[in-house]
């Protein structure tokens, strides 16, 4: 007698967008452009997020901006996360979008532990100034609202151990209108490090009634996010660097809220070509094959994590610069090479140490923003990257 799988979660609602599998692909800069999310889509199902852009750049129409925001046609829902510290430039850039038809979802990042960001009183210390936090987040709700494209916001615990800001910045955000709310279990002083404190996502979803609360943190595999959903009651996960060289991580999550157990686990051929598929992909997404191989290179040790590939070939791969040279390398390999297993699994990249968080001089000393710290805030949508 068959068993009939039982779903983990229901559809994710995010304003009259219906998500199936409540899973979101996290926006990562350099990462998540239309190559990858192509990639991620085509393995399961879920609301890929492209990388993060500032609204300053998006006002100014800057020809970067433009390219990182948009999306092939047959890409729906159409998800695009901006930043921004000046409630005016932020609602402008949010009618922008959505007035011209650029995306179904917009996501505000408060999350961003970058110092070149948070030096700046931008990311994931903005919440600390609640007055700014609450102007900027109404003003991209109402900018919005008119064309029916939901607002969700992701964010930090706060600074640090000692000022958090998530429980408060989660019911200002439910309040003013957003429809969703992700929570990185982390601090800006954490940056990757250590351990995301789930039990930070649970009493965010106590306090948070009304709107889907979304954990994010340490999602390494299937079994972490419903491990994470049990654990926190979320409505949702949000993955990032999980999925980092292993698009096909959507097709396990797809798989675990659905109730099943069947996982992906490529040999050395599998993943090659999926190599070769991402770089094809990255061609046309940059229209130029040279800087599409260099963004490449990123990739290539993520993908390979846990298999055996020697030393100079693994560092042939991170120079590749053409796909003749690329075809050559992939050739190389032990192409019958079966899944490693735990070695191919768990974190990816650098997680770094806890930092002294970067701040604004004088930041901590009121939630209130001075009329100094104002005009200088406007500088912080200048040259940022992070999510």
């Amino acid at each position: 007698m068959t068993q009939t799988a039982v779903r983990l979660l229901p559809p994710l609602r995010i304003g009259p967008l219906t998500v199936d599998t409540p899973v979101v692909l996290a926006p990562m800069a350099g990462v998540t452009n239309a190559a990858f999310r192509r990639l991620c889509r085509e393995s399961g199902a879920g609301l890929y997020v492209a990388e993060m852009v500032t609204s300053r750049a998006l006002v100014e129409r800057g020809e970067e901006s433009l390219r990182i925001i948009a999306h092939e046609p047959d890409e729906r829902p159409r998800s695009v996360q901006i930043y921004g510290v000046d409630p005016a430039t932020v609602g402008a850039a949010v009618r922008m979008i959505a007035s011209e038809d650029r995306a179904d979802h917009i996501d505000l990042n408060f999350g961003c532990p970058v110092p070149k960001v948070t030096r700046k009183g931008g990311g994931a210390v903005l919440p600390w100034k609640r007055d700014l936090f609450a102007s900027i987040v109404r003003a991209a709700v109402d900018a919005a609202a008119p064309y029916g494209v939901p607002v969700t916001l992701k964010m930090r615990k706060g600074i640090d151990a000692d000022h958090l800001t998530y429980l408060e910045a989660g019911l200002v955000a439910q309040d003013a209108g957003v429809a969703a709310v992700a929570l990185h279990a982390r601090t800006a002083a954490d940056y990757y490090s250590g351990t995301a404190d789930w039990e930070a996502i649970a009493r965010l979803k106590e306090a948070v009634t009304d709107i889907p609360v979304l954990g994010n943190g340490d999602i390494w595999s299937a079994e972490d996010a419903v491990a994470m959903v049990a654990q926190t009651g979320c409505d949702g996960v949000v993955v990032g660097r999980g999925c980092q060289g292993r698009p096909w991580l959507f097709a396990d999550l797809a798989a675990a809220f659905a109730g099943s157990d069947v996982r992906v686990r490529p040999t050395v051929r599998e993943v090659a070509v999926v190599v070769r598929r991402h770089a094809e992909l990255m061609v046309e997404t940059f229209g130029e094959e040279g800087k599409a191989l260099r963004e490449m290179r990123k990739h290539m040790a993520w993908y390979f994590k846990g298999y055996i590939v020697g030393g100079d070939l693994r560092r042939s791969l991170g120079l590749v610069s053409t796909l003749v040279e690329l075809d050559d390398l992939l050739a190389a390999l032990d192409l019958d090479q079966p899944y490693p297993g735990e070695p191919a699994e768990g974190p990816r990249g650098r997680a770094g140490s806890p930092k002294k968080v970067s701040l604004p001089e004088g930041w901590l000393a009121s939630r209130d923003l001075s009329d100094d710290f104002r005009r200088a805030l406007r500088e912080a949508e200048l040259s940022v990257s992070g999510g």
